[in-house]
């Protein structure tokens, strides 16, 4: 038994199919899907005629990003604020990004509007947002050109190129050619600009190699230097007044530099010789950049290890200074400080004593012990002896005749009584001379007084005397 299935009706269906095409024809026509999440909304304003219309498209490096959704103008004014949608593929969009209106191609007809985001470092803006007219500029429409090319300025604009020709086809005189280089001599200004073209290749190519340059070694160095001229111009601008007296001082300097015409014309003349010696001058420079440059690379690998070198360097260094704190050498240098400026003041003595020193051995060496081992032939008494050896000798003897009854004393003995043999002194100051009997006869004063000691020569240095002859000495006789 087949069961029949029940039927849509007409009605039902008509209503389904009409909802169908009008959602359809919501969503072509800029209709935005129900559940959706809500686009980022921008706004601009432009201080011109935009024509701009709904749905002119938005791009960022020629890639869609959204469109235009609205056009308002402000007031009676050309000025309107253009409000668009951006994708996510968009976004972010930066407080100092930029919006300008540019035509499409010719096939594409109509405008678009160019959407520079803007740099990393400006706050992210949030939907919504409206971009100031600093940052929006128009079209240049063909008919405002037309129309700013009026009768006098067309007149004016043919004096100008009339007089431009005039000047390049212009052949030089006899003296402008004296001061030119000698290659430029009787071309025209126009000959002369198209044989610069030779060099033209060489200098582009310099200037794409000063361009690469200019970007920079490191990330973000560009960008650098435009938040860094950026930072420059705002003080300049902080500065009005005296950007005014700059200007007039700027309009004076000119007034003078016009005022030496001549002189300035001179010294362009001269500029091709100066030129050419500074490249002379800079071709030894530029050869030394290859020794250099190798130099530097060899040198790459100890800049590497510097760091290392520093890092194992510096335990050292805090361990030296540890060292010579107050509470070790630095303690120690300062308690010998005295004994170092005490040693320091004693040098002079010191010297002197080692001098004298020096001398007194001196002396013993050449003149005393020589002296001293001299033998005396005196008889009948001569021993035989050196004369330290006597000298020793006679302290035994003194010390005989000095000691008491215990051989402890210190007391001279002498004999009592007279003898046969009369003996007499000299005279003696204020007494005369003293008589006596003495129990032997004297044997003299041995060596014999001459009266007089013996003459010191303090001019003559001790070793540089000759010993003395002690046998040569005379003895004297009895009394």
């Amino acid at each position: 038994m087949r069961r029949h299935r029940s039927r849509i009706s007409n009605l039902t269906a008509g209503i389904i199919g009409t909802v169908l095409i009008l959602a359809v024809c919501y969503l072509v026509f800029g209709g935005g899907l129900p559940f959706a999440s809500s686009p980022f909304i921008l706004k601009a304003t432009f201080t011109v005629q935009t024509e701009l219309h709904l749905g002119s498209p938005v791009r960022i490096a020629g890639v869609d990003v959204g469109t235009v959704t609205s056009v308002q103008r402000v007031g009676g004014s050309t000025a309107a604020v253009a409000t668009m949608t951006v994708d996510s593929a968009g976004l972010p969009v930066h407080a100092d990004a930029t919006a300008d209106i540019r035509p499409r191609l010719f096939l594409e007809g109509n405008y678009y509007v160019d959407l520079h985001p803007g740099t990393p470092a400006a706050p992210i803006l949030s939907s919504g947002a409206i971009l100031p007219a600093a940052n929006t500029s128009g079209p240049v429409q063909l008919d405002r050109v037309l129309s700013a090319l009026n009768a006098d300025s067309r007149a004016n604009l043919q004096t100008v190129l009339r007089g431009l020709g005039a000047a390049l086809d212009e052949r030089p005189t006899a003296a402008q050619d004296a001061t030119q280089d000698p290659t430029q001599r009787g071309l025209t200004a126009g000959q002369s600009l198209n044989e610069s073209l030779d060099y033209a290749a060489n200098a582009f190519k310099a200037s794409a190699i000063v361009n690469q340059a200019l970007l920079g070694i490191e990330p973000h160095d560009l960008s650098g230097v435009v938040a860094g001229n950026e930072r420059v111009f705002a003080a300049l601008a902080s500065q009005q007044s005296r950007l005014s007296d700059l200007v007039s001082v700027f309009n004076t300097t000119m007034a003078a530099l016009a005022g030496h015409q001549q002189d300035l014309s001179d010294t362009i003349g001269l500029l091709p010789g100066a030129l050419r010696s500074i490249d002379a001058a800079l071709r030894p420079l530029q050869s030394s950049f290859g020794p250099t440059t190798a130099f530097a690379s060899e040198l790459t690998p100890s800049i590497k290890q510097l760091a290392p070198t520093i890092d194992v360097g510096l335990p050292w260094i805090a361990q030296s200074q540890a060292l010579l704190s107050p509470q070790e050498l630095g303690g120690l240098l300062s308690a010998l400080t005295p004994a170092v400026q005490d040693t320091a003041d004693a040098i002079p003595s010191t010297k002197s004593l080692l001098s004298g020193s020096g001398e007194l051995a001196r002396c013993l060496v050449h003149t005393v012990i020589p002296t001293g081992d001299e033998r005396i032939s005196d008889p009948p008494l001569t021993t035989g002896l050196q004369v330290y050896q006597e000298l020793f000798q006679s302290a035994v003897g003194l010390a005989g005749a000095a000691q008491n009854f215990d051989g402890n004393g210190r007391y001279l003995r002498s004999s009592a009584g007279g003898g046969s043999d009369r003996v007499q002194t000299g005279s003696l100051p204020g007494d005369g001379p003293l008589y006596g009997n003495a129990v032997l006869a004297p044997l003299g004063t041995r060596p014999a007084y001459s009266g007089q000691a013996p003459p010191i020569r303090r001019s003559v240095a001790c070793d540089r005397n000759a010993p003395p002859d002690l046998d040569d000495t005379a003895t004297g006789a009895g009394p």
